[in-house]
């Protein structure tokens, strides 16, 4: 009888998998890095042939690594970091680039739906506020710049549907993936809006079918199986929110729970049952009972991404030691920052290296290095960084710690850059609440084995969770560290508001020279 668990989960940065038992110990895990595409300032790309190449990869090293053999699986659930986007064709294959959450191309599309639909009405059916990035945008800015790719549209999916797609031959999503589809998707009813869908001009058999989160929705195809080494046959699961499914596998359950992410954004969630949606955060329906419950997600766009950063394009002395000596350069970078004090000697940073989310919602909001000095040093700026993100979140925070009802406190740091004791200890200070750290932080593909387990009865309900959480090295706040950052804050606070229409005139400007560049090259004239 199977009784082994597959999760896998596709981030910004990379994909991760593991296979547990049936008690949810972790057997193997695997990490693959795929690239981000940039190629043009406000754009942020994954190449969609990473992400089955990387899954191959994956898969294989687990199943290795495990000694599990493929019939032995029970099911397969997955998730993604979203808003994303993948555009097939009618044969299934790639039109473009898959958009990831980065992207912020969209601005004229947003004016568009702001005149044609209202803010008010597309945040009262989607429970999200309008902005650059939900998926469905993505694919309004096709149509309009990239007709060809458009008119050839037959699918439109985030990344781990996509995924699912390639495993089961199903279109698919699931409840707490759809609201980040955006414009059109009901919250509240789990459905598309087709009359909206209609006024905006797309079609609704282009979209998946939707499903609770665990949903039994296919399973693995004898060509999905040759190419993976699964077996045909294997259940697949609807999925999850990556962001639910680390939280759901670090214990999170209960109305009230708060656990924080540092990957490639930044985020926070807290669950709750209130229909009532803050029009400032990101909503969406939680995996557990994810008819009934949700949860809010206040997120800054570059987290984690400041400090890849800071090492792809500032350290290669820590990159060189790390591949001499196995010392790993995050660890470098955060020796150095631990050595600066609270407040970086008066170095304030806006973290808005692609713009921001929560609660500012500004895609043409830059990087900020403000008060620089030469006495300040690279450890500076890498701290500085740290305690920006901080901020940031706290900025979300201080809007929906009076809205939610009870917290239940400590914070629990789940993934990422959490593992980070100098970051830990930042954010335990700026947000002036006690903190513990998730000991097994394997992550959303842990919290996505946890929710193929109950598919298919493995697990009675999500308690098992709870049980299996461990949490260890708690922080308590220090309140005089918290009084220095919170005025540190106040700069940072007004640093923006100071800013914000510069920022308008920078993208302006952009654009203008954007346009210059491109009629140059189509003259044929001489760069």
């Amino acid at each position: 009888m199977p009784r082994y668990l597959l999760g896998l989960d596709y981030g910004t940065g990379g994909a991760k998998g593991c296979i547990t038992d049936a008690e949810l110990n972790v057997l193997a895990y695997a990490f693959r890095e795929y690239e981000i595409v940039a190629s043009r300032p406000t754009w942020s790309e994954h190449r969609v042939e990473d992400y089955w190449r990387v899954t191959c990869e994956i898969l294989g090293e687990c199943l290795s690594r495990s000694g599990v053999r493929p019939c032995e699986i029970a099911a397969i659930a997955t998730s993604s970091a979203l808003p994303s986007l993948v555009l097939l064709d009618a044969s299934g294959t790639p039109l473009c680039h898959a958009y990831n959450l980065m992207d912020r191309r969209a601005t004229a599309e947003v004016a568009w739906l702001k005149e044609r639909i209202g803010e008010r009405r597309l945040f009262e059916v989607t429970g999200n506020r309008l902005e650059d990035h939900p998926s469905l945008v993505n694919v309004l800015w096709e149509r309009n710049n990239r007709p060809e790719v458009f008119d050839r549209i037959a699918m439109i999916h985030t990344t781990d549907s996509y995924i699912k797609f390639k495993l089961t031959g199903v279109s698919n999503i699931n409840y707490s993936s759809g609201p980040l589809y955006g414009i059109a998707y009901s919250i509240r009813a789990n459905t598309f809006d087709e009359a909206l869908l209609e006024r905006v001009g797309l079609d609704r058999s282009l979209l998946p079918s939707v499903t609770p989160c665990e949903a039994i929705i296919g399973s693995v195809t004898a060509e999905a199986a040759a190419q993976t080494g699964l077996a045909a046959g294997t259940p697949v699961v609807s999925g999850q929110v990556d962001a639910c499914a680390g939280w759901l596998g670090g214990g999170a359950i209960d109305p009230g729970d708060i656990q924080m992410n540092l990957g490639t954004c930044g985020n926070f969630g807290v669950i709750h049952q209130n229909r009532n949606f803050l029009d400032t955060m990101i909503n969406c329906a939680y995996t557990v009972d994810s008819e009934n419950t949700y949860v809010v997600i206040p997120t800054t766009t570059t987290g984690g991404q400041l400090i890849r950063y800071m090492r792809d394009s500032f350290s290669p002395l820590e990159v060189s030691i790390e591949k001499i000596a196995g010392v790993s350069a995050y660890d470098l970078l955060n020796y150095e920052a631990e050595r600066v004090e609270p407040g970086c000697e008066g170095l304030v940073i806006l973290p808005y290296l692609m713009g921001e989310r929560t609660p500012i919602w500004d895609p043409h909001a830059r990087g900020v290095i403000f008060g620089l000095s030469l006495h300040h040093t690279k450890a500076h700026v890498v701290r500085g960084m740290m305690e920006s993100v901080a901020y940031a979140l706290w900025h979300s925070y201080e809007i929906i710690r009076h809205d939610l009802g009870t917290l239940n406190f400590p914070i629990v740091m789940n993934e990422g850059g959490a593992k980070s004791t100098l970051w830990r200890q930042i954010i335990t200070n700026v947000f002036n609440q006690p903190t513990v750290l998730l000991e097994n932080r394997i992550g959303a593909p842990y919290g996505d084995c946890l929710l193929a387990g109950k598919a298919v009865g493995m697990f009675p309900d999500y308690s098992i969770a709870r049980e299996k959480a461990e949490y260890i090295e708690p922080m308590e706040p220090d309140q005089e560290l918290h009084e220095r950052y919170m005025d540190y804050y106040a700069i940072y606070r007004a640093l923006y508001e100071n800013l914000r229409e510069r920022f308008v005139d920078l993208a302006a400007l952009r654009h203008k020279h954007a346009q210059h560049r491109g009629a140059r090259e189509t003259s044929g004239s001489a760069p």
